[in-house]
């Protein structure tokens, strides 16, 4: 039997090549991650797939308990929350401890309701292991407009919001990556690349 609380179908027009703040919950412990990979799969029953990297301890999370909330960014999502929630979640960091608002959606789940747009709760239906990610695929138990303001794509992101990193003048050949700042010094940036800080591979990084 469906547990859905509410479906807005606004909610999925909020999906684009964008940015979301994951987050879920076991016991009295809530943490959350920005990620960059969430898709609306099918429309009759709703469904929706994600990617999270298994260095992030939410990713270990969803596992234990099957349930997930992600929150849609909007375009004037300041760099503070990127910060805070970062590409990878930790064990010990409170990433709402500074928040001066904590909503939960019905199925307990802590959201952003600052800077989302929209969030949608998921529940876990299937698995499959891609390495150093999980795909998980889900059924929407819940999804809620919060405002009209438009998603921030990942490219926005880059262009608009993340401040550039610092480079060292003096390396004239090499690639930067454009989430966390390493530099890769060499003429060419072998494809399957993955920075040694961050973990993202060589599509996010661009020519110095």
């Amino acid at each position: 039997m469906s547990n859905l609380t509410g479906i807005d179908n606004a909610a999925f027009f909020k999906l684009s090549y964008g940015l979301f703040v994951l987050t879920a919950k076991d016991g009295d412990k809530d943490n959350g991650c920005i990620i960059n990979t969430v898709s609306q799969i099918t429309d009759t029953p709703k469904r929706i797939s994600l990617a999270v990297n298994k260095g992030n301890f939410t990713h270990d999370m969803i596992l234990k308990t099957g349930i997930f909330n992600v929150s849609v960014l909007g375009i004037e999502t300041p760099f503070s929350v990127f910060q805070c929630f970062g590409f990878q979640s930790g064990r010990t960091v409170d990433k709402f401890a500074d928040a001066p608002e904590k909503k939960r959606s019905p199925n307990g789940i802590l959201y952003e309701p600052r800077h989302a747009n929209s969030y949608i709760s998921g529940k876990i239906i299937s698995t499959s292991d891609y390495g150093t990610h999980t795909l998980f695929i889900a059924d929407v138990t819940e999804a809620a407009v919060l405002s009209a303001v438009p998603s921030v794509t990942y490219q926005y992101y880059f262009d608009h919001i993340k401040p550039k990193p610092p480079v060292d003048s003096s390396k004239k050949k090499g690639y930067v990556c454009k989430i966390c700042g390493y530099v890769y010094e060499g003429d060419v940036l072998p494809p399957d690349f993955v920075c040694p800080l961050c973990k993202h591979g060589a599509a996010d990084f661009e020519k110095l």
